[in-house]
């Protein structure tokens, strides 16, 4: 069993490098065959006329050493016939005579040049008439194919054996090529579960295996900042437990104390029922900004007039911003809209509550709706302490909280802008936050109307 990538690439090419070579040799043997015979036939003819020309020059004087030379050449059989049938050159052996007799008859019978292909004992024969003082002769003229296919196979089976090698050394370097990306991936991820996603791998490549290492940087990237976020988060969640539970635990104890006027007792329980309150919405918050975060979150849409219900959230805030004597103005344009009903109500609630608890009392508080294109735009707008401009884009981190410094008679546990935002994200809306220090700030929410359905 082969475990190793490497070893896989490696085996997979050699074998595809190898049945390629193995096809090649079964063309050149099944194909080409008939076509190097065919060439050798014609180089014999061109030979054997070359011969008789000379022959012809020669003859009878030094005719006979001509055949002697001939008759010693290694790659060629030469025999020369008269028209009765004569072996001229009779050092050639008598099989020859025998064999030769069939091809014999036929050049002298069509007078013309004979070739028999490739016999069985794999010769070549070809036949060649002429005439001679007058009289026919014949001249044939016989090869094995071997002393040519040797070579050509000889010759093939060295390239193959060349192309093997340089294809053995290029499949190494090509797989190592191959295989070495997937190994800093296979690092990277190991590195990676222990818990370090600082993992940033380079590339140049511009095909799939570099599209998986960008893919992979941005995965790791991306699992940082989340793992960076759910440490603040559990940082901020422990923070602010702590911070009413201390409260909680300390005023507890010194309730113990018997000597304790009844006054100064009330005020302690009080102060343990409000941080009690607190850690209890605290919870809720969480537990809403939880369910909120879940993939399968799913509102539940109906219709419903959007300025009625920002109507009922004002009247139900109202004991806190009359306290205040705070300005409550609404602009509302009638409005209906598709969307989950119970949760945009806890938008409304944040934003208003937010607007009451960063407003001075005597300050003034608009609360508009109106369409816009096919949209619904609902802004709250106050003149409160406003928020810094760079920390505009903090502020629906869940925990965030605009300098704390600024204004220490507010509580808050920095979840509320988060619910409103994932809220607002679940029904496809969007909101956008203009604030100037001093002068008040201006949420601005816009969402579909009630042709379009919210995130399902």
């Amino acid at each position: 069993m082969i475990n190793s990538l490497y070893a896989r690439v490696v085996l997979t090419f050699l074998g595809v490098v190898i049945v390629s070579l193995l096809s090649v040799l079964f063309v050149q043997s099944y194909f080409y065959k008939g076509h190097i015979e065919a060439t050798v036939e014609e180089k014999m003819i061109g030979n054997a006329q070359m011969i008789i020309q000379l022959y012809k020059k020669l003859a009878p004087k030094d005719a006979k050493a001509f055949v002697e030379v001939s008759n010693s050449m290694p790659f060629y059989k030469i025999r020369f016939y008269d028209s009765a049938g004569t072996l001229l050159n009779p050092g050639s052996a008598a099989p020859d005579r025998q064999k030769d007799q069939p091809y014999l008859q036929q050049v002298l019978k069509q007078n013309k040049i004979y070739h028999n292909g490739s016999s069985e004992d794999d010769e070549i024969t070809v036949g060649l008439p002429f005439a001679l003082n007058g009289s026919p002769h014949v001249l044939l003229v016989t090869t094995q194919t071997s002393f040519v296919l040797d070579e050509i196979d000889s010759l093939i089976r060295y390239q193959q054996l060349f192309t093997l090698g340089l294809g053995s050394i290029l499949v190494l370097i090509a797989a190592r090529y191959m295989v070495r990306p997937i190994r800093k991936l296979t690092h990277a991820t190991q590195r990676m579960a222990r818990g370090d996603f600082n993992v940033g791998l380079s590339t140049k490549r511009r095909d799939e295996i570099g599209q998986l290492t960008l893919s992979f940087n941005a995965m790791a990237a991306e699992l940082g900042r989340m793992d960076m976020l759910r440490r603040r988060f559990v940082s901020d969640v422990s923070h602010e437990i702590q911070s009413p539970l201390t409260s909680i635990k300390g005023y507890t104890r010194v309730l113990k104390i018997k000597s304790m006027d009844e006054k100064t007792r009330m005020r302690m329980l009080n102060i343990i029922d409000e941080e009690s309150d607190r850690l209890s919405r605290l919870c809720d918050d969480l537990l809403e900004l939880t369910s909120l975060e879940h993939e399968h979150a799913k509102p539940a849409p109906q219709k419903f007039r959007l300025d009625e219900q920002l109507r009922k959230a004002v009247i139900r805030l109202e004991p806190q911003w009359s306290a205040r004597n705070l300005d409550m103005q609404l602009m509302l344009e009638p409005i209906t809209i598709v969307a989950d009903e119970d949760k945009m109500n806890q938008v409304w609630n944040n934003l208003l509550g937010n607007c009451i608890k960063f407003t001075a009392d005597h300050g003034k508080i608009m609360v508009e709706s109106f369409k816009k294109s096919e949209s619904a735009v609902v802004r709250m707008t106050d003149n409160g302490i406003g928020i810094p401009e760079e920390e505009i884009s903090q502020i629906f981190k869940p925990f965030y909280k605009v300098d704390k410094a600024r204004n220490r008679n507010v509580s808050g546990n920095g979840i509320g802008l988060s619910i409103v935002k994932r809220i607002v994200d679940l029904h496809h809306g969007k909101i956008e936050v203009s604030s100037r220090l001093e002068s008040g700030t201006s949420f601005s929410i816009t969402l579909p109307l009630e042709d379009t359905k919210p995130e399902l």
